[in-house]
């Protein structure tokens, strides 16, 4: 059994890796050790996150996505979500979240079979219920922004986003010097969308 560790941060300001002490804190408590990190800046919301689907994709039968939170893996709509939990049950993943102590026991490598199904079912219960709560709370936390871009426009003060134009010429740098996404990715602190937008606007090759 190997734990997989996911970070995930919605935003560009955000830092995904904020959860990485927490994380390794919990696996050493139970004596594990995580074999991999899974590091992205993408909204929960989207079903294509290239590094959750890395792991999935390393992944081996009874290997643990271990995460902070649910909502760190699924802000998805119901749809969405059906389609990931398929492919992690296909796949043989267990589910490990600090916030879901009714899963920390998928991480225990001595239980028997029957306490094992147990424990599987109301995980799975609990997962799916926490999944649809973390896409209520998204689908709310839209509705009220887009109220409130919508006022401010009538009252005449909203601006839209600022954009960070230093971190934006850097990203155009480096590709026209050639360095991968991924690389830029990380030393730019940004997500792949970012960096798809910088390349369309400024038509750079690469």
């Amino acid at each position: 059994m190997f734990v997989r560790a996911y970070l995930r941060a919605s935003t560009d300001e955000q830092d995904a890796n904020r959860a990485r002490d927490q994380l390794k804190a919990f696996a050493t408590e139970r004596g594990l050790t995580i074999a991999a990190w899974y590091v992205e800046n993408e909204s929960g919301a989207k079903l294509a996150r290239p590094e959750l689907f890395k792991l999935l994709s390393d992944a081996l039968p009874g290997d643990v996505l271990l995460i902070e939170q649910v909502d760190r893996l699924s802000r998805l709509t119901a749809d969405d979500w059906n389609k990931l939990r398929a492919d992690m049950k296909t796949r043989g993943v267990r589910v490990v979240a600090l916030d879901l102590p009714t899963s920390w026991m998928m991480a225990a490598a001595n239980a028997d079979e029957f306490t094992q199904r147990m424990f599987e079912a109301i995980n799975d219960m609990l997962l799916d219920m926490l999944a649809a709560v973390a896409r209520k709370d998204y689908d709310d936390r839209r509705r009220r922004q887009a109220q409130g871009q919508a006022k401010a426009k009538a009252e005449g003060r909203y601006k839209g986003r600022k954009e960070d134009t230093e971190r934006n010429a850097d990203i155009a740098d480096m590709l026209v010097a050639g360095k991968s996404w991924s690389t830029i990715q990380r030393l730019a602190r940004c997500s792949r969308a970012t960096i798809a937008k910088v390349k369309k606007r400024d038509l750079v090759e690469a």
